[in-house]
């Protein structure tokens, strides 16, 4: 696989942190320290302590495979006989007990073979749920054998955000899970850990193996659940402290013992989908103008600046690292909230919720990586970013970490200014051979400023191409500033990064757009 690596340089003129949340902001702290090496108690109710404790001695031996458990005539069936199966709502967890969280479970068949085990903790007593076809609805299909051991493809956790019954999240596949906060609908996926995302020789995909999820109390606002993460390079334990609003924030702690030396360790890694958009020009016969999950990524670096980054849809896969020390937030934002810019009722993506990791202590220095895979359409995921520590420590350490993790339509922005929109062509009839890029800035400040020539745009042009000119004027129709400039391309093809901000100096106005344009 041929990757294009990036760097993207920081800069230091940023405004301070205006968040809603910044009374917390980095609170905790970030360990990276000795093992726990006392072993639990018999006596001793579970917790955080006593899986990490699990995980370092899961860690300590050589990975085992696990064999599926589920039976032959359940992988036999087709895509439409295992979607007949149904859990059955009436057997939602805690309902009879009319406790504010309920579960539902995934039934396993069709390519789900591999399975979890499921616990209920209890006054800090975990008890295993067991598989019973009675929670489930066949809906006619003729049911073989089904052993009581056999596990779930996952679950779903079910809270009343807008109406009874609305899900909160779901936790199925390797370490996936997605989360919705209140009028979102499901869109992007988080993921525990992602290990040599877009490395030559493959991605290693860690997989959370069981799970624990305590049983709340009758008025309880939040839910907590733990799950215990394996694969051939990594061994981890993990609690998740998961609280429903029109901001849903799963407070994750995790401990990580790895086996061997991996090449790109991805923390709090996101995953989403872009398929085409305003920044896009390419046919793609479809109805819609745009279609996509999330359209950028947006960062909060440790030295007070605020990036916008576009994602697109490559041509070939891309890999973009932006270096950073102690970074304070990075996410995949859906930020064009319009229906009439996508047009579609059924998949709504005007609806997809946006998700935030806010880093709890200090995560020291590394990079936010931004993976952008070519995909037909839009049932790939083909986007993904994490952190990616510089420093992993040694076989047998652990490296601890906190992080908040925000699902939210509402946005989070910078306190300045903030990109709206890109579109990026040429002209047939003037100046052809140039690159022309539309930027559209909005923000409390912009939006009430009248036409003001003390206002500049600041434009980047790295290798591969030159500014030709630019200029900024003030939209009247709707209150934005655009930004109008263009490149000429040198003719060697290279990828260009371009980087643009507004400034009323010495005062900057926005966050920094960042692009890399593919000749």
């Amino acid at each position: 696989m041929n990757t294009h690596t990036l760097s993207a340089a920081l800069v230091t003129n940023r405004a301070p942190l205006n968040f809603r949340r910044a009374g917390a902001w980095l609170l905790g702290v970030l360990l990276l320290g000795a093992a726990w090496n006392r072993a639990p108690a018999a006596d001793e109710p579970f917790d955080f302590e006593t899986l990490r404790y699990r995980a370092r001695m899961l860690a300590a031996k050589p990975y085992v495979a696990p064999a599926s458990r589920v039976p032959e005539w359940l992988l036999k069936l087709s895509y439409d006989e295992h979607r007949r199966i149904r859990f059955d709502p009436a057997h939602s967890w805690w309902r009879r007990e009319r406790l504010p969280f309920e579960l539902q479970f995934f039934h396993p068949g069709f390519i789900i073979k591999n399975t979890v085990q499921i616990s209920e903790i209890r006054r800090g007593e975990p008890t295993l749920i067991k598989f019973d076809p009675e929670l489930f609805i066949y809906d006619r299909l003729e049911r073989g054998e089904i052993p009581g051991t056999m596990g779930f493809a996952g679950f779903k956790i079910l809270y009343p955000m807008n109406k009874p019954g609305d899900e909160l999240g779901a936790f199925q596949g390797a370490s996936y899970f997605r989360l919705l906060c209140q009028k979102a609908i499901y869109g992007l996926s988080a993921r525990g850990l992602a290990l040599n995302t877009a490395e030559p020789g493959g991605e290693e995909f860690p997989t959370f193996t069981d799970f624990w999820i305590e049983r709340p109390e009758p008025h309880a606002k939040s839910i907590t659940l733990y799950a215990l993460l394996d694969s051939p390079s990594v061994a981890g334990a993990y609690r998740f402290v998961i609280t429903p609003g029109a901001d849903t924030v799963a407070h994750v702690k995790a401990a990580l013992f790895f086996r061997k030396q991996v090449t790109t360790v991805g923390l709090a890694p996101l995953t989403s989908m872009f398929w085409h958009g305003e920044n896009t020009n390419t046919q793609t016969d479809d109805f819609r103008p745009e279609v996509h999950d999330s359209d950028g990524l947006m960062l909060f670096t440790g030295a007070g600046e605020w990036l916008w980054r576009p994602v697109t849809n490559p041509t070939a896969v891309r890999v973009a690292a932006f270096s950073d020390e102690r970074p304070r937030g990075f996410g995949l934002l859906q930020r064009d909230r319009n229906f009439e810019n996508y047009q579609d009722l059924e998949a709504a993506y005007h609806s997809r919720p946006s998700a935030w990791v806010e880093p709890i202590g200090n995560w020291g220095a590394g990079s936010v990586r931004l993976v952008e895979i070519p995909t037909p359409d839009e049932t790939n995921d083909n986007i993904v970013a994490f952190w990616t520590p510089r420093d992993v420590p040694p076989v047998g350490e652990p490296l601890v970490y906190e992080y908040r993790l925000h699902w939210f339509t509402e946005q989070i922005h910078p306190p300045a200014g903030y990109t709206v929109s890109t579109r990026h062509g040429r002209t047939k009839t003037h100046e052809p051979e140039l690159e022309r890029f539309h930027l559209d800035f909005a923000g409390p400040y912009l939006n009430n400023q009248s036409a003001d020539p003390a206002i500049e745009p600041v434009v980047t042009v790295g290798d591969g191409a030159k500014l030709a000119h630019a200029t900024v004027q003030k939209n009247p129709f709707n209150g934005t500033w655009r930004v109008a400039f263009a490149i000429r391309p040198d003719g060697s093809g290279r990828p260009v990064e371009l980087r643009c901000f507004l400034r009323k100096s010495p005062h900057v106005l926005t966050e920094t757009w960042s692009y890399l344009w593919q000749p």
